[in-house]
C-alpha cells in the first residue's frame, strides 16, 4: 500500500511540475522569447510544438493527439494490469515517470493541439531541439527502465547463473 501511495505522489509530482512550468513560461514569455540561464548553454525559449518529443513531426496534430492517447492508454493498461512489470521498485517508479510525462504532454495536446516546449540547450548554433519537463521525465524514465531491465531483472539474473 505504501508503494502505491509513493507511486501516486510521483505521478502527481511529474504531471504537476510539467504543467506548472509550462503555465509559468506561457504567463511570463511571449512566443519565441528566449532568455539565457547559463550563458548560451542553457536558455529558456518559448515555442509551441505540434510534433512529437524533441521536435519530431509525424504530420497532422490530430494524428499526434490520437497516437499520444493510444500510447498513453496502452502503457497505463499494461502497467496497471501487470503485463508490463519491471520487477523492481525503481523500475516501477521509472514507469510512473514515463506515464507522468506522457500525461503532461497529453494535457497540452488536448487543451491546445500542441505542446509547450522551453528548455533550450547547446553550444552556439549547435542546439538540441527545445523540450519540456515531460520530455525529461519520459527520457529519464526510459533510461532508468532500460538499466533496470538489463541489470536487475530476474531474467538477467538467470543468464548470470
Amino acid at each position: 500500500m505504501r508503494n502505491k501511495v509513493l507511486f501516486c505522489l510521483l505521478f502527481i509530482f511529474t504531471v504537476t511540475t510539467d504543467q506548472a512550468s509550462k503555465l509559468a513560461v506561457d504567463s511570463f514569455f511571449h512566443i519565441h522569447d528566449s532568455r539565457n540561464i547559463i550563458g548560451n548553454f542553457l536558455r529558456l525559449t518559448y515555442i509551441k510544438n505540434p510534433g512529437a518529443a524533441f521536435g519530431i513531426n509525424f504530420g497532422n496534430p490530430k494524428v499526434m493527439l490520437a497516437v499520444t492517447i493510444l500510447v498513453t492508454v496502452m502503457l497505463l493498461y499494461m502497467f496497471l494490469s501487470g503485463k508490463l512489470n519491471p520487477g523492481t521498485m525503481i523500475g516501477r517508479a521509472s514507469m510512473v515517470m514515463i506515464l507522468g510525462g506522457a500525461v503532461g504532454n497529453l494535457i497540452d495536446r488536448i487543451r491546445m493541439g500542441e505542446v509547450i516546449d522551453f528548455i533550450d540547450m547547446g553550444f552556439g548554433r549547435y542546439r538540441w531541439p527545445v523540450y519540456n519537463l515531460a520530455d525529461v521525465y519520459v527520457t529519464v524514465g526510459v533510461i532508468i527502465l532500460m538499466i533496470t531491465l538489463v541489470f536487475f531483472s530476474e531474467s538477467s539474473n538467470e543468464v548470470d547463473n
